[in-house]
């Protein structure tokens, strides 16, 4: 993939979206819940299948609303005893709630609270409410409603929402937001109108929606890819069919959304005595599809997230921390849309330079197309051979040339093994850029080999076995989108 051509427009994207919420704060006399689809922060997902979506415009744009905004995070209580895990970062979703209060505060936007949602004083929960108030955190816990989802009129009761504490705002735009899907932001969101109405505020509420786009074709494999970056929830785009009933228009939608917009309708129509809303379409605010500038290049970058997410499944399977379902949702998909696993070009690469060696390896490809593997040694893992490789192509520096001495590395290979008793057979892709920042300083080569580290961004890698967590997070931090084959590279249980 070409690091600097892009298929979006996120300026142009801002702009809309920004007006929009302001036309939806209007309608709602100045107080609107906004239920925030996907990530705030970080959303790679976006940026790698439309390049030059700026992975943080949505907290750009919420800067803009800083003195009319307020945020509650929410996560369920289930997900936190299941340790689920933001695939992107590599940690839990309570992890990834206190990471991201931390840098919305470093930001200057209020964050009010967090809601503990399906909470029935499971253990892990429990002690994360604990551990929030004891740094001084509003917390509050949520209940599964009674009634849900088919008595609306027990839902919209003290006996339903009223059963839930009201989460005390201060400013016209609240926004709902969680680290990862199904943790419960709708139902808050209606907890909170229930709340709201009863104090005489005619409280609105919308979605900020980036995926499904709901004006790309169904088979778009923009669309795809949401499904299958959603494949482990069994998520299924469909074409909206409220939306064509009310206004004789295909919009796409997902199958959650249209399962739950009869209750969400009903149970707004209760609150507010009116039909807001005649489609889950018409709840969301979406501008992504005005903003692709090119839309064959946002096709093929989908494509090839979706052979990622393929990838991805694999190895969570293998880990057991993804339903078996998800490799064949994700075939299923890249079947339609004509794809296999080997339309992800350094796969191949990898795979031939493991047969060749017969050790784990790793292919990166490069911004030019130019492609570089690597071995596992005795020394080196396969991902810091092929990191070195690469920023020798890259810095134009012959193979014959020592990027980091044996002198330099065997010590650091002795205190890991020998002083430090670790596991680890080889060396790291951590252990092994910092040995070149500290050659860096001696050896002109390393040198210029160092300072191209930057331009590894974006490139794309694939590895023949499954990752350390150590190299995973090195190269998820370094910005290479790696993939990797589900063979464990080592019969030890405990490193597997």
């Amino acid at each position: 993939m070409n690091a600097n051509k892009t298929c979006f427009d996120s300026k142009k994207y801002l702009e809309l979206q920004s007006k929009d919420i302001k036309a939806k704060m209007k309608q709602f006399d100045n107080k609107l819940y906004m239920e925030f689809g996907g990530k705030l922060f970080d959303d790679f997902h976006a940026s790698r299948v439309l390049p030059g979506f700026d992975p943080n415009i949505q907290i750009k744009l919420l800067d803009a609303f800083k003195k009319d905004c307020e945020i509650i995070f929410v996560i369920s209580a289930q997900d936190i005893e299941k340790n689920k895990i933001r695939a992107d970062f590599g940690i839990t979703y309570d992890m990834e709630v206190l990471r991201l209060i931390d840098n919305f505060r470093n930001r200057g936007l209020l964050v009010s609270a967090v809601v503990i949602t399906l909470f029935n004083n499971q253990p892990g929960a429990l002690a994360f409410k604990n551990k929030l108030e004891s740094l001084g955190e509003r917390v509050y816990c949520h209940y599964y409603t009674k009634g849900y989802p088919t008595d609306v009129e027990t839902i919209v009761s003290e006996d339903g929402y009223g059963k839930n504490p009201y989460v005390e705002t201060t400013k016209p735009l609240v926004v709902i937001t969680a680290p990862g899907p199904g943790s419960g932001k709708l139902a808050t969101c209606l907890s909170q109108l229930y709340h709201e109405y009863k104090r005489g505020v005619r409280a609105g509420y919308t979605k900020f929606e980036k995926f499904p786009v709901w004006n790309l074709p169904l088979k778009h494999p923009v669309n795809v890819a949401y499904e299958s970056a959603t494949a482990d929830l069994k998520d299924v785009n469909i074409i909206d069919s409220y939306h064509f009933e009310a206004y004789g228009k295909i919009a796409v939608s997902y199958n959650r959304d249209l399962e739950a917009f009869p209750v969400v309708r009903n149970i707004l129509r209760k609150i507010t005595g009116q039909d807001i809303y005649k489609s889950p379409t018409d709840m969301g605010i979406n501008n992504i599809a005005k903003c692709i500038t090119d839309d064959d290049y946002a096709q093929e970058s989908a494509k090839q997230e979706i052979v990622r997410r393929y990838y991805r499944a694999v190895v969570d399977i293998k880990k057991g921390i993804a339903p078996k379902h998800c490799e064949e949702r994700i075939r299923l998909l890249m079947n339609e849309l004509g794809l296999n696993k080997y339309d992800r070009r350094c796969v191949k690469f990898a795979e031939e330079k493991e047969q060749r060696t017969k050790m784990p390896s790793v292919c990166i490809e490069l911004h030019d197309g130019s492609v570089v593997t690597g071995r596992q040694t005795k020394l080196l893992s396969a991902p810091a051979s092929a990191v070195l490789n690469a920023l020798k192509q890259i810095s134009g520096i012959e193979d014959k040339f020592e990027l980091i001495s044996s002198q330099v590395l065997e010590p650091i290979d002795h205190l890991k093994k020998n002083i430090l008793n670790t596991k680890d057979e080889v060396l790291s892709l951590r252990d092994v850029l910092i040995a070149l920042s500290i050659s860096a300083n001696l050896n002109p080569v390393a040198k210029v080999a160092y300072e191209n580290i930057c331009n590894l961004n974006g490139c794309e890698a694939h590895s023949t076995h499954i990752l350390t967590s150590s190299n995973e997070d090195t190269l998820r931090k370094l910005g290479i989108n790696m993939t990797a084959g589900g063979i464990f590279s080592t019969n030890n249980l405990y490193n597997a």
